[in-house]
């Protein structure tokens, strides 16, 4: 794990961050329908899991920007921006009704994430402790697929005294609408280090990212036919 100090006097939010960090302490959060109806296509075309792909579409779009990776060090009052941020994601065990977090690192690299993912996913399936250990996995951001449910808002709370600064993201189960598979994605940010432009810029840059990593699988399988 590595960052940096960001200096905040010359901290390009500089005012914003003292007002959400002294005068107004809370988060702001949005929820939008995502169309996934080419991302469900190229998953089911190549076999892969829509799930993992979506966790790593969204890993490529927190890494891709410096405001995403934000974080707080409590003990030094430090403003910080980690070099990488990875997703903590879950695991739902039906027969106890409870979750196992999983540490997947972030790899922009497609097959190699895709493959460990997949391997942290089939680990927490044996297992059935909570076992949250933020302690140690401090770059590590929030990433919670709601799967029995298509909803319409979701609004997570966080203490307003604690700066809390990485991204909390959820998703719920797509669902068709005029031809069109669409998705409730649900983005939870620290006010102090982003506004509504930063939270909605998500939103954006996942439908870019979903468009470009299904042309490029696209392009892939057209030129095994070609062979």
């Amino acid at each position: 794990m590595n960052y940096r100090v960001i200096d905040k006097e010359t901290y390009y939010r500089k005012g914003t961050f003292r007002h959400f960090t002294e005068d107004c302490k809370c988060s702001t959060s949005m929820t939008a329908r995502v169309d996934v109806t080419e991302l469900v296509k190229c998953s089911k075309k190549s076999g892969t899991k829509f799930y993992v792909n979506f966790l790593y579409i969204l890993s490529n779009v927190l890494n891709s920007r410096d405001d995403y990776r934000m974080g707080y060090l409590w003990q030094t009052e430090e403003l910080i921006c980690y070099d990488v941020i990875n997703p903590t994601q879950y695991v739902f065990h039906e027969d106890t009704e409870t979750c196992t977090p999983v540490y997947t690192s972030y790899d922009p690299d497609y097959a190699a994430f895709y493959r460990n993912a997949v391997s942290d996913i089939e680990k927490a399936k044996q297992m059935r402790e909570y076992g949250l250990d933020m302690e140690n996995h401090p770059n590590w951001f929030d990433a919670s697929f709601i799967s029995w449910l298509s909803y319409d808002s979701l609004n997570i709370e966080l203490p307003d005294g604690f700066l809390y600064f990485l991204p909390i993201i959820n998703w719920g189960k797509y669902r068709e609408e005029n031809g069109r598979l669409l998705m409730p994605v649900s983005v939870r940010m620290n006010h102090a280090v982003a506004d509504g432009y930063l939270v909605a810029n998500v939103f954006r840059m996942l439908e870019k990212e979903m468009d470009a990593f299904c042309s490029l699988k696209k392009r892939i399988w057209k030129k095994i036919q070609d062979l």
